[in-house]
């Protein structure tokens, strides 16, 4: 997914606890899929940046003096303007972007 296009607040705002468990009927798994999801969304940002990284990286021994370059900067504030993982997990919660099941659930519908 592109995260750069994702219209979002880079600001945490008040919600209604209502909305988290229309779908699941329990706060609790709503927020385990949240988590899970912010750290999936996470785990490729930190992917993706540090390949970015990895481009002005000087394989150099020496202790000179390391010299900044101005478009790693830019990477580095791009990646500081994102919304944060945890922010992204909820807006694709609320807009039902996010496909999760609960295998226990489907295991004990089954059992019936």
């Amino acid at each position: 997914m592109d995260y750069k296009k994702i219209k979002t607040n880079t600001t945490a705002e008040s919600l209604d606890v209502v909305n988290f468990e229309k779908d699941t009927n329990n706060i609790y798994e709503s927020i385990a899929v949240l988590a899970r999801r912010a750290n999936q969304i996470g785990l490729e940002i930190k992917e993706e940046l540090n390949e970015k990284v990895a481009e002005f990286q000087v394989n150099n021994d020496t202790l000179e003096e390391i010299f900044e370059n101005r478009e790693q900067i830019e990477v580095a504030r791009f990646y500081e303007r994102l919304p944060k993982p945890t922010l992204m997990s909820i807006h694709e919660f609320l807009h039902d972007e996010v496909y999760y099941r609960n295998p226990l659930k489907e295991s004990s519908e089954d059992n019936f």
